[in-house]
């Protein structure tokens, strides 16, 4: 029973260290990163699309007269 009484000689030492402060800019930058690629994906892609309509269009006579 004594040998689970006993405390360890060592001491505990922690280091407390201060939180990096970030400021507005950067918090949303971070917040907005993945939401950022992911619109300007989808902006490009719908550039790329509406080229390729008007371009298919524009090769293409119409089918009709009046």
């Amino acid at each position: 029973m004594r040998s689970l009484l006993q405390t360890s000689s060592n001491p505990i030492i922690v280091k407390i260290v201060e939180p990096k402060k970030d400021g507005l800019a950067e918090v949303l930058i971070g917040a907005l990163g993945l939401t950022g690629v992911l619109v300007l994906g989808a902006v490009v892609a719908a550039l790329v699309f509406g080229g390729v309509l008007f371009w298919m269009r524009s090769r293409k006579p119409y089918d009709h007269y009046d």
